[in-house]
């Protein structure tokens, strides 16, 4: 065994090749005839060496071929919330099929949130909802890589994919709110704070997350249609889509006669009654709610696709009302 650090020129005088070869030999192997890949590799192994450094290969070509997902969440998040999960199959699946790597980078915990993000080895990011706020979103756009924000919100340097919530929100509102006197929303966190509450005619303005601001608003304008004083509604404010907590927020509530909910497992609290979900996942159809229907794996897809340089639709309108008995009650 060669004492000291062994180089591609070590393995290349050993195996009697050049050092080009020894790096078409673990790099590109479809070059190198099976005789000369063995012999290098033999003599890799008897001089101890174990290959290409990553990192030094990732600042010859100026890639590391990871997409970093800046989650906003606690990490446990990506793999327990259902719809969280969905949205990951549609950025693993993208980066499977061009050969990148996937770097979950969970924020939320610290000071240091924004220098995890910076420090990433990551040739772009995609970002889970925030705010407009939020110091990793503009530590993200510091590092000039591309930037592709899921919900919103939608700032300089960066592209935003999902879908109208306002217009979503309007439609199933129309439909839960139809024919009642004292409807209710469950809502998701309005902050970074995530304090969970209630309180009546919330301002959708003074709402910081862009996805709960626009659904609230859409909400707000079905309700305004119908002949409803949107300052008597109650909103429950939840600090993430259980339905334990759920059911906690709606015992704080005045009789109710119709929910709205901003997801599927959030309006499970609400049942039996008449009630309205989001996403429309598997739980919806067990259940019979009536939801509004959209793919987070196509728009989890579309993000990973825009963020490493392809073209990808913005999602705006993939979005679709599916009435179900849980509106009828």
């Amino acid at each position: 065994m060669q004492s000291g650090r062994v180089t591609m020129t070590d393995v290349a005088r050993e195996a009697g090749v050049s050092p080009m070869t020894v790096s078409y030999t673990y790099n590109r192997p479809q070059r190198v005839s099976a005789e000369t890949r063995a012999r290098v590799l033999a003599a890799a192994e008897a001089l101890g060496y174990a290959g290409p450094d990553p990192s030094a290969r990732s600042l010859r070509y100026g890639a590391t071929r990871n997409l970093g997902l800046v989650l906003g969440e606690h990490l446990t998040y990506a793999f327990d919330d259902p719809q969280a999960v969905v949205f990951l199959a549609g950025l693993a699946e993208v980066c499977a099929e061009r050969g990148y790597g996937l770097l979950i980078v969970p924020t939320g915990t610290g000071d240091e949130d924004a220098d995890r993000v910076r420090a990433a080895a990551v040739d772009a990011y995609v970002v889970w909802t925030t705010t407009e706020d939020d110091p990793v979103l503009a530590a993200t756009r510091s590092t000039r890589r591309p930037v592709v924000v899921h919900g919103g919100p939608e700032l300089p340097g960066t592209t935003m994919i999902g879908i109208d919530n306002r217009a979503a929100a309007r439609a199933v509102g129309l439909e839960v709110f139809a024919g009642v006197r004292k409807p209710a929303v469950l809502s998701f966190p309005l902050d970074r704070n995530r304090e969970t509450f209630v309180r009546t005619g919330l301002d959708p303005e003074t709402v910081a997350f862009p996805v709960t601001r626009d659904r609230l608003a859409g909400y707000r304008d079905a309700a305004r249609e119908l002949g409803i004083d949107w300052s008597t509604v109650p909103v429950g404010v939840c600090r993430t889509s259980d339905e334990g907590e759920a059911r906690t927020i709606l015992r704080q509530l005045p009789d109710v006669d119709a929910v709205a909910a901003m997801s599927d497992q959030l309006a499970l609290a609400a049942l039996p009654g008449r009630v309205s979900g989001w996403d429309d996942s598997a739980v919806a159809a067990e259940h019979d709610l009536t939801t509004i229907a959209q793919s987070l794996r196509a728009q989890g897809a579309a993000c990973a696709t825009t963020a490493l340089g392809g073209d990808a639709p913005t999602h705006r309108d993939s979005w679709h009302l599916i009435r179900r008995a849980s509106t009828s009650r």
